[in-house]
């Protein structure tokens, strides 16, 4: 099985920034594509950023692209959810997901259902 968990989170002002970090458990995290989400109060679920398993290849939801990087670190076992120029908007429970099934080439997993294992969360609040 796979854990993951999450750090980082915390309270920011606007404008500023914050770097999550997953670290996961296991002896495949090489094999597994990576991604993050996020949940506001009230909200669904929504997908926020991916990464293929060489960490190539990344995938953003639009409101977030330029301010935020995923990237992660094999040898560490570790995705990280760089959040630069945060907005009071971006305020919500920050989730790391694994998926471990693997899939189609090029295909980006953007789904709740592309992923395997989740970690706890981690709160991010952005204050205005």
């Amino acid at each position: 099985q796979v854990q993951l968990v999450e750090s980082g989170g915390g309270l920011v002002q606007a404008g500023g920034s914050l770097r999550l970090s997953c670290a996961a458990s296991g002896r495949t995290f090489s094999r597994y594509a990576m991604g993050w989400f996020r949940q506001a109060p009230g909200k669904e679920r929504e997908f926020v950023a991916t990464i293929t398993t060489s960490g190539i290849n990344t995938y953003y939801k639009d409101s977030v692209k330029g301010r935020f990087t995923i990237s992660r670190d094999n040898a560490k076992m570790t995705v990280y959810l760089q959040m630069n120029s945060l907005k009071p908007e971006d305020t919500a429970v920050y989730y790391c997901a694994a998926n471990a099934r693997g899939g189609t080439p090029g295909y980006y997993y953007t789904s709740n259902y592309d992923y395997d294992y989740w970690g706890q969360g981690t709160q991010v609040t952005v204050s205005s």
